[in-house]
């Protein structure tokens, strides 16, 4: 598990070497540079706002966060035949206020964050109450427990089987009023900058071989059109 000092090491690093000082990286985000600079030295964890913020200003991935790949290269691949990941492998990282994200099997580099996401009760993504926003699109499934989902201005209250996706550009919140952790799985697809799937786009011909998760989704959205 990466810790709150190798996390903000990090980010301090990854802040330096895009010559920003703390008062910008503060002004930009519309925080104290207090925070940021307790962040960096890991006095304090950030909470999911404020990493996701941090991230996207200075662009730095999940996988550059956790040490999996170093900023600044190309994009790795898994060993040959890697292709179990197992959970005491799960990289960690636990953010302020009780939420907790497991990388899940994906390799360094690949097209989304993957993500087993735990709410403990009273968590939320923001401890400000302030909504979040961020390049990409969120797909997320809830496994366990109850999450209140808050999109823009309207407000869904999500329990275990419930699933859901957004442009995470518009402002969102996630938060557990519930007595017991909520668990669910992750997708933010297209946060590094990436192509993101075109929903005018024909689906894929069934004699194509799904190339990525798009392709599936595709043939599966094709699937419900012929069943209709």
């Amino acid at each position: 598990m990466s810790t709150a000092n190798e996390i903000g090491a990090r980010l301090r690093r990854q802040r330096q070497s895009r010559g920003l000082s703390l008062r910008a990286v503060a002004q930009e985000l519309k925080v104290s540079a207090s925070l940021i600079s307790q962040v960096e030295t890991g006095k304090t964890q950030p909470s999911v706002a404020t990493l996701y913020s941090l991230a996207t200003l200075l662009s730095i991935s999940v996988d550059e966060l956790l040490g999996l790949e170093p900023a600044g290269t190309a994009p790795s691949r898994l060993p040959m035949g890697s292709v179990v990941q197992r959970a005491s492998e799960n990289p960690v990282i636990e953010m302020e206020n009780g939420v907790r994200w497991e990388k899940l099997a994906m390799g360094p580099g690949g097209p989304a964050d993957v993500l087993l996401v735990t709410y403990q009760p009273g968590a939320a993504s923001s401890i400000e109450g302030r909504l979040m926003r961020h390049v990409g699109l969120e797909y997320a499934y809830l496994l366990e427990g109850s999450l209140t989902l808050q999109v823009e201005f309207d407000t869904y209250e999500l329990n275990a089987g419930d699933s859901w996706h957004f442009d995470s550009s518009r402002p969102h919140m996630a938060s557990n009023h519930g007595a017991t952790p909520a668990i669910g799985i992750w997708f933010v697809v297209g946060r590094h900058g990436d192509s993101l799937p075109n929903p005018q786009e024909p689906p894929v011909s069934s004699r194509q071989s799904a190339r990525s998760t798009v392709d599936v989704l595709r043939r599966l959205d094709a699937l419900d059109v012929l069943e209709e």
